[in-house]
């Protein structure tokens, strides 16, 4: 255990640093992990792999948010929220948009920025994930068991487009890195092609729920060193190894709090025609309210 707690101090160390000027402006406050509430923004990106195919698919430059996810822990609290790509919201400085386009415009502080006047929620602390990275750590844990209903999808225009084709049947699956990166990342599902952002979302969930236990499960004790030093790796943040390493505590002592999704309440078209999701002010309270209180 000791040498685990070292190995992930050390990695962080290495790996840290890496978000973006801006997000310092922004940052700061909160409690101090794990013994303090501290605020995170985790967020995934939609950047396709260097060698895709895709027609118009981005490998550099800006992209835009995939995921996007508030998560509150320590001092007794724990919570969840996920706010959908499409919801609509002013940007500071870049007007009426989907959230999602924050990250491309200004990386990480935009985002932060953005919710913050969006939700009135302080953002303490930014963990970008490195979808470069973050197989690696799934594979470091052995894999990790989903359950779930069947899911066929094409990330990044799947194999035949230099992406990535995922098949999962109905039922429990030990799944690995790359398998996990692409479930967390489909949105459009060959086998239920109704399902929306909502239903993504809880894929996402069920995949931290399935890390959690793989961590706790004695496979993942004895894999902790690799686990430790893996980690930090697939995770960019403002963070230092210490204040991440007591987060981390703090999820694991907070327990498994479901996942709220910000629901929208209307639809925008926006004036590029663009259709975009919006919620209003109760909505939001509301979601505000549950999410601070733990």
């Amino acid at each position: 255990m000791a040498l685990s707690v070292v190995l992930f101090v050390v990695s962080a160390t290495i790996h840290g640093g890496g978000v973006d000027d801006g997000a310092d402006a922004v940052l700061g406050g909160g409690g101090v992990p794990p013994f303090g509430a501290t605020n995170v923004l985790v967020l995934g990106s939609d950047k396709r792999s260097a060698d895709t195919k895709e027609p118009g698919g981005s490998t550099s430059g800006p992209s835009r948010a995939d995921s996007i996810v508030l998560m509150r822990f320590g001092g007794g609290k724990a919570a969840r929220l996920s706010i959908p790509r499409d919801t609509v919201v002013d940007i500071p400085g870049a007007g009426r948009q989907k959230i999602n386009a924050a990250y491309a415009i200004g990386g990480a502080g935009k985002m932060a920025e953005t919710i913050e006047s969006f939700l009135g929620i302080e953002v303490n602390h930014v963990i970008e994930v490195s979808f470069e990275n973050f197989p690696e750590l799934i594979d470091a844990m052995g894999g990790v068991v989903y359950r779930g209903g069947c899911v066929v999808s094409r990330i990044n225009g799947g194999f035949r487009n230099g992406g990535y084709t995922l098949r999962l049947r109905a039922g429990k699956t030990t799944i690995d890195g790359k398998q996990a990166l692409a479930l967390a990342r489909t949105r459009k599902n060959d086998c239920n092609p109704k399902e929306s952002d909502l239903t993504r979302a809880s894929r996402q969930q069920k995949i931290t729920q399935a890390m959690r236990s793989r961590v706790l499960s004695p496979t993942g004790f004895v894999r902790l060193p690799w686990i430790a030093w893996k980690a930090p790796s697939a995770l960019v943040t403002d963070m230092s190894g210490p204040t991440l390493m007591g987060f981390a505590a703090a999820t694991v002592a907070g327990g498994s709090p479901p996942t709220r999704i910000l629901k929208p309440t209307g639809a925008e078209t926006l004036p590029d025609g663009g259709a975009g999701l919006v919620v209003n002010d109760e909505a939001k309270r509301r979601a505000v309210e549950r999410f601070l209180g733990g």
